[in-house]
């Protein structure tokens, strides 16, 4: 089973006992070469040079951990937490979101991480002068996002009460996005240049939120830092610590730049639209949004589709589970 959870945890897709043999050789792979890669570091980490004798060989190594005992140990839990501890940080819902996820970062890390970005971001956008410039496009971000917010509940009955913010950046990107802990941003761009409906833009923020209730930036920077640690080797591991400053980073990379994976993506279009059809929006809007999306020209900076990735595939999934979620939405209070 270690290298199932190697394999998702390196690459970000899931991997069960009935996966596909190729699947399961890269998850045996990346199993030997941590193997190795931790060996190496452990060897140069106690200066060890070419030795003739599995004697010498295991006293210089007994030597090492009775001198470094706590290290070891450390670097131990780290691996055993970054290989094997999995979650579902959600309800199946409606929709039947049931895959499991690895994590090495904690949530408390993340959401505080977040919520310094978050606030970095919004002490820029005073400076520049390009927060909250349009108080009706404000008003009706808010408005449908907490439409959306009521409905968190039925994935995490802890969510209701993150503390959610709702702004909106006078700037032209064509961006939106929902860091870990509810801190919502739209970018005036998107709203301008796609005019969405009420529905296509409750689309698009359930989207986000998904992300955020699904933890995906979470498991994004345990991937990084576990990547980081095992290229390091056991030398830099047993030493290694998860600064504020290092997450905080992190968050921002994965937020800002780095394209979520396809499981991910899948998740988020699912539980997002369970979200919209519970909050009383139309479902078929998630359809109509992202061929807007897709047609849109790029724009600078940035932008929903270098993070967001579309494909053909994922407007099947779309289209299939609309039937799934119509139930909620015709038994919906609507806006």
């Amino acid at each position: 089973m270690l290298h199932f959870a190697l394999y998702t945890f390196v690459t970000g897709e899931s991997i069960t006992p009935g996966a596909t043999g190729k699947k399961q050789l890269s998850g045996l792979f990346l199993t030997v070469l941590a193997a190795g890669i931790i060996l190496a570091g452990a060897w140069t980490a106690v200066g060890a040079e070419p030795i003739a004798t599995r004697h010498y060989f295991m006293a210089r190594w007994g030597r090492y951990f009775m001198k470094n005992w706590t290290r070891a140990f450390a670097l131990l839990a780290v691996a055993a937490l970054g290989a094997c501890t999995t979650v579902n940080t959600t309800a199946a819902g409606a929709v039947g979101i049931a895959r499991q996820q690895s994590f090495l970062v904690s949530a408390e890390a993340v959401q505080s991480a977040a919520g310094e970005a978050y606030a970095k971001t919004l002490t820029e956008g005073r400076g520049k002068g390009a927060l909250n410039n349009k108080p009706v496009m404000l008003a009706r971000v808010q408005a449908i996002s907490r439409r959306l917010i009521a409905q968190v509940g039925v994935f995490r009955p802890d969510a209701p009460g993150w503390k959610w913010e709702i702004n909106v950046m006078d700037t032209p990107e064509i961006n939106a996005w929902c860091m870990a802990g509810g801190k919502i941003m739209v970018y005036w761009g998107l709203i301008d240049k796609l005019k969405p409906t009420d529905a296509e833009l409750a689309a698009l923020l359930g989207h986000e939120i998904a992300h955020a209730l699904r933890e995906h930036t979470r498991e994004a920077v345990s991937r990084s830092v576990g990547q980081q640690l095992v290229l390091a080797g056991l030398a830099a591991a047993a030493g290694a610590s998860q600064s504020t400053v290092q997450i905080a980073n992190a968050v921002a990379q994965v937020t800002y730049t780095l394209p979520h994976g396809r499981d991910q993506e899948t998740e988020a279009d699912r539980i997002g639209l369970e979200l919209i059809a519970r909050a009383g929006y139309e479902p078929r809007a998630a359809v109509t949004f992202f061929q807007k999306l897709a047609r849109a020209a790029p724009s600078k900076g940035p932008s929903f589709l270098s993070t967001h990735p579309q494909s053909e595939a994922r407007a099947v999934d779309l289209q299939s589970y609309i039937a799934k979620v119509q139930p909620l939405y015709d038994a919906s209070a609507k806006p």
